[in-house]
């Protein structure tokens, strides 16, 4: 593959009282920038996140140390003449970066059927994927496509008037994206129990477009039963208390290092040009001895994050590496 990559969140609002990383250090994002680089083996990341300033810190801390950038600005649950304004936004301020360093290139959206507003129903993406009404039109109606790549077609034309690098989307399983309108097909591609068998097969249809196809998001989380849950794995999570989780699970790491691994061999082997793991860290989702305060299980990081301690391996940071952080580096230095 000529793009190997994973997603680095700086900090996704998801909601008002939820952010995946509290806190931004600039120390903490330079070190773990060169630990991806060089202990990862990545030549490209997906920065991830919602507030601008920080996107650009963070991206270009990634271009001065030479690795490829993908940038996905996130803005949920706002409608979509904000989400334009600040997808807009973000691009203007991405292009000054471009010019510097052309390995720059920008993801205008992801899953916006889902987290905007506008397009479904519901305050939040959660109230959005939970209403039954909603799944029978995603499922079967198929009505979330138009307005959609009505959105996309206003969004693609204004960006591509304050950036002039390449701009691509990153699709749910769920969206019949108008690929015309980018230079990449990127998808955020989950492996569950619906399609174990078809994984790869599934795959295929998407090089018909004719342009290279990249993997923005594939992980699993670090529980027995997470291979089976795909994209919903963090569901585990207590919604009355999200300090905890909700029922008994128990950790594997084994297990997430096995899918992950599994799944990189399936899309290379499909022909993809690129892929992101998601994802690096989840600084909101702490490991913890006891299973029911352990909120690593649900994230799908390669590392699990400590509250007042750092790790051993790397003892400049809060946090140790998971089995899956060894698959990723040898797949990506083998």
């Amino acid at each position: 593959m000529k793009r190997r990559g994973v997603n680095y969140d700086v900090g996704i609002e998801f909601h008002k009282d939820y952010i995946s990383r509290p806190v931004f250090d600039a120390e903490i994002v330079h070190r773990e920038l060169e630990i991806i680089k060089n202990d990862l083996h990545c030549n490209a990341v997906r920065i991830s996140g919602t507030d601008i300033d920080r996107l650009m810190a963070a991206a270009e801390e990634a271009l001065k140390q030479g690795l490829e950038v993908w940038l996905s600005p996130h803005l949920h649950n706002k409608s979509p003449k904000e989400t334009l304004e600040y997808t807009v936004e973000c691009a203007a301020r991405a292009e000054s970066l471009r010019m510097q360093w052309p390995q720059l290139i920008f993801i205008l959206g992801c899953g916006l059927t889902i987290f905007m507003q506008g397009i479904l129903k519901g305050d939040d993406f959660i109230s959005r994927i939970g209403n039954p009404l909603s799944m029978l039109k995603l499922k079967v109606l198929g009505s979330h496509h138009k307005p959609l790549n009505d959105f996309l077609t206003g969004a693609s034309k204004a960006v591509r008037e304050v950036f002039y690098g390449q701009v691509t989307y990153a699709s749910a399983p769920i969206e019949a994206v108008d690929w015309s309108l980018f230079d990449f097909v990127c998808l955020d591609y989950y492996r569950a129990d619906r399609n174990r068998d078809s994984y790869g097969e599934r795959l295929r249809r998407h090089f018909a477009h004719g342009k290279p196809v990249i993997i923005t998001e594939v992980g699993c989380c670090t529980y027995q039963g997470a291979q089976d849950k795909g994209a919903w794995g963090f569901t585990i999570v207590d919604p009355q208390n999200q300090k905890q989780i909700k029922g008994d699970y128990i950790r594997d790491e084994s297990l997430q290092a096995r899918e992950l691994a599994d799944m990189l061999e399936i899309v290379r082997r499909e022909g993809v040009e690129g892929v992101f793991v998601y994802t690096f860290v989840s600084p909101a989702l702490p490991y913890n001895d006891h299973p029911r305060c352990d909120l690593d299980m649900a994230s799908y990081s390669l590392v699990k994050s400590y509250t007042g301690k750092n790790g051993v391996r790397y003892p400049d940071m809060p946090w140790e590496p998971k089995e899956s952080f060894k698959a990723v580096a040898d797949y990506f230095g083998g």
